[in-house]
């Protein structure tokens, strides 16, 4: 086993919520060491343009806005590895530890900004392939790209319906898939839904096939009961079928939520003093850059004042 110096920082996650602390932490002295784990940017890495973050008013691809994130903080000091922590022990409180596989490493602090995944249709390999072109999960990013558009969205929950009213304000129809014959979500959303000329729902359907050259241009849909097949033509499909929060490696460690979103005491603080937690992997409702990004902030805000009263 390789055992490495204490660290005084620690940041898990290279994401809006990471990056933005690791800049925070960097400019108040504390050489923090970010592990950018297996998809270094988050979900911004798989996206195309971002129109929403402040700042640029023609908007940025992803991939830039990440990778000018990772630079500033490593301007100011911030250390990035590429590597994914595999285990985690948080029981001594001065001495955090984090396994890299057999490569243990040991902190004064740390902030967890692991994020969340959105849950894919299991489609396989297509799904990639259309990714950023017509197929996302986030109808508040993406939305505006799809005005006069007709689109799709997958799901029967509050999320799903809150979307698919949202999506009306630009697309000229929305379609509402759903597997089942009666929505999930709750009945004033369901009313919202039902009263909208704009939404069309398309009952007991599963979307089974992504279909385009170059971007998404149809779906294959298969019934729920009878298995038959039917095609959609449509320029977008956004899934909101939930989304798997990073924290398999915190069981046991820190308190969760039964949706396995980390719990947290006001805005980024743990029951544990010197770990704080940042951006999506806590956040269950806003999902988006730049709440996460000021969760960062906040985080190494709180992490900062943490330090500062052990020291005095």
């Amino acid at each position: 086993m390789t055992d490495h110096p204490k660290e005084k920082c620690i940041i898990l996650g290279s994401g809006p919520a990471g990056l933005t602390a690791a800049i925070y932490a960097a400019r108040a002295d504390m050489n923090p060491l970010v592990f950018e784990g297996d998809a270094p940017g988050g979900q911004l890495l798989q996206t195309t343009d971002v129109e929403n973050f402040p700042g640029f008013r023609d908007g940025i691809l992803g991939p830039t806005l990440m990778n000018e994130m990772r630079e500033q903080a490593k301007k100011f000091g911030a250390r990035t590895i590429y590597k994914k922590v595999t285990k985690t022990d948080f029981s001594d409180p001065d001495n955090l530890k984090c396994w890299v596989d057999d490569e243990l490493f040991t902190a004064e602090s740390i902030i967890v900004a692991t994020g969340a995944q959105a849950r894919w249709l299991n489609l396989g390999q297509g799904e990639e392939k259309y990714w950023g072109k017509g197929y996302t999960a986030c109808a508040t990013c993406d939305g505006a790209f799809f005005r006069d558009r007709e689109v799709a969205i997958v799901g029967g929950g509050d999320s799903a319906c809150e979307e698919a009213s949202f999506l009306t304000k630009f697309a000229s129809k929305v379609y509402l898939i759903h597997r089942r014959n009666e929505l999930r979500a709750s009945k004033p959303m369901q009313k919202r839904v039902f009263d909208n000329d704009k939404i069309e729902i398309i009952w007991n359907q599963n979307v089974t096939e992504l279909r385009g050259e170059n971007k998404l241009e149809s779906v294959e849909l298969t019934e729920s009961d009878t298995g038959e097949k039917s095609e959609l033509k449509i320029d977008g499909l956004f899934v909101a079928i939930g989304h798997t929060p990073n924290t398999s490696i915190f069981e046991g460690q820190l308190a969760m939520k039964d949706s396995g979103y980390l719990k947290v005491e006001g805005n980024t603080k743990t029951s544990i003093p010197s770990v704080f937690v940042a951006g999506d992997v806590s956040d269950d409702h806003y999902r988006q850059a730049i709440t996460a990004a000021g969760l960062g902030c906040m985080a190494a805000l709180d992490l900062e004042h943490y330090m500062a009263g052990k020291e005095s």
